[in-house]
């Protein structure tokens, strides 16, 4: 199982963030842990400047903006 965390105040972009995770996992068959962190010293511990961020497995993979599809898919698939 893959762990996602969306680092974000919980704004539009990153609820739509947490849903493409969710959406491409559940297409491609692939179980994952997605959890929304809101709290603003928690993502600067990742140093994360612009959100939404998103960390895979303890490591960070994005950050400002929604991610494109392809992008999301190819972390399921790594």
């Amino acid at each position: 199982m893959k762990t996602f965390k969306v680092l974000g105040s919980g704004c539009k972009n990153c609820v739509t963030t947490a849903k493409l995770i969710e959406d491409k996992a559940t297409a491609l068959g692939v179980a994952v842990a997605v959890e929304k962190v809101t709290d603003m010293a928690t993502i600067m511990g990742f140093g994360i400047m612009s959100t939404p961020g998103v960390v895979m497995d303890g490591k960070v993979v994005h950050a400002g903006g929604i991610p494109q599809p392809d992008k999301v898919e190819a972390w399921l698939r790594g």
